[in-house]
């Protein structure tokens, strides 16, 4: 009897504490989290037993998390602290620039890691390239006498096996980027223009620039500049001195503008719509040279011979590249032949290329004329990039004029 009452008191005495039976230190270490998570809560009215706040709601460990964006670890940081409803909203901006910056780097070019600026080409694995890198990829194969190929995949590259991908084009353009002079952003479709005549930092000249000024400052500045600038009341004989320079370009422009003219008024003049093909020659160091079919004219045979960068042993490594021509007499003369010749672009050729006459005197002993420059204009003056766009076809396409003067 009395063990059954002891059994049931034994049942009715309540437990001494809720807690599991821990060690000293296990508990004391349980006590310390719950007391650290009940403080940082404050006045939320939340608390979460056991679990790290950085770690709440991802499951990631605070190094890994903040790793991976950082923006978010900065503004929950900042909400915690006090900082009010700026946390969300420069989360938000933080990720939408990250977003735009990995778009652009899977957009870009993967020779010059820019985005494009005309048309966007793909190998037959989807590797893109810029119109400018994939026409100097197609010119280093012919110079090197190699076919091209994708820097990323080596797979073969030409006009026929790569593609345009419009959609890349199109998603480049609307992409965010940064004006170079005033560091605002723009769609990349219209930074050209804003940095052109827009940017109220572009760099511009002093409109008293033709005698003499040398002022080059921010657009805002021009105004400012030019309201006190001192040129204006320079006497004539100073004027002068800074106008010879200008005077001599224009007298060469003027030149060659009257010799064309006289040149039309010659009794003989024809023109040949013709193409060059590209060859090697069979010594040690192979040459690249252009030539064109033989085509006629004054009733005598000719030929049109170009070559690159006045034959350079490794033209491929130089990003500076020119073309210079001559033209060849086939056939034999018995009287001297004074030709006046140019190239220009023909009917079926998109070559951009300037006006420059040269002349030459053919006779028996001399056949071929000098090697007289091919002038094609480009942004930074050397002509490089229409060089590579040329050397990327499989023909050069041109018009030639020649002049036969009657003596």
């Amino acid at each position: 009897m009395s063990t059954v009452e002891s059994s049931s008191s034994a049942v009715q005495q309540p437990p001494s504490s809720t807690l599991p039976m821990l060690g000293d230190n296990q508990v004391s270490t349980m006590q310390m989290q719950m007391q650290a998570s009940t403080s940082s809560a404050g006045g939320s009215g939340s608390m979460s037993v056991g679990v790290p706040l950085d770690t709440q709601g991802s499951g990631e460990p605070p190094a890994k998390k903040q790793m991976l964006d950082p923006n978010a670890a900065s503004s929950s940081s900042g909400s915690l602290s006090g900082g009010g409803g700026s946390g969300p909203a420069g989360a938000g901006t933080g990720t939408h620039e990250k977003l735009a910056y990995r778009i652009s780097t899977a957009l870009c070019c993967a020779v010059c890691l820019d985005l494009p600026k005309t048309a966007m080409y793909q190998c037959q694995m989807g590797h893109l390239m810029c119109a400018a890198c994939f026409t100097h990829l197609l010119a280093d194969g012919r110079l090197r006498d190699q076919i091209a190929t994708c820097p990323n995949c080596r797979v073969e590259i030409s006009k026929s096996t790569a593609s345009r991908n419009l959609a890349v084009e199109k998603a480049a353009s609307e992409l965010p980027s940064e004006c170079q002079f005033c560091n605002k952003e723009f769609p990349y479709k219209s930074l050209e223009r804003h940095e052109q005549h827009e940017c109220q930092e572009r760099p511009t000249k002093c409109k008293y620039h033709r005698i003499g000024c040398q002022w080059r400052g921010p657009y805002h500045e021009t105004t400012e500049h030019e309201r006190n600038c001192l040129h204006p009341q320079k006497s004539g004989y100073e004027v002068m001195a800074a106008l010879e320079a200008h005077d001599v370009k224009i007298k060469e422009e003027k030149k060659m503008f009257n010799t064309l003219i006289d040149l039309l008024s010659y009794e003989k003049i024809i023109f040949n719509d013709l193409q060059m093909k590209p060859y090697r020659t069979d010594e040690y160091v192979h040459k690249l040279f252009y030539e064109t079919a033989r085509f006629s004219a004054f009733n005598q045979q000719w030929v049109v011979k170009a070559r690159i960068n006045n034959s350079q042993r490794d033209p491929h490594q130089s990003n500076e590249r020119t073309i210079t021509y001559q033209l060849i007499l086939k056939t034999k003369t018995s009287t001297p032949m004074s030709i006046h010749f140019f190239a220009l672009k023909g009917p079926f050729s998109d070559m951009k290329v300037s006006t420059q006459i040269y002349k030459h005197e053919f006779t028996e002993t001399s056949t071929e004329s000098d090697y007289y420059v091919l002038p094609l204009p480009d942004g930074n003056g050397t002509g490089s990039s229409e060089c590579n766009r040329m050397l990327a076809n499989k023909g050069i396409n041109f018009r030639l004029l020649m002049f036969l003067l009657n003596k």
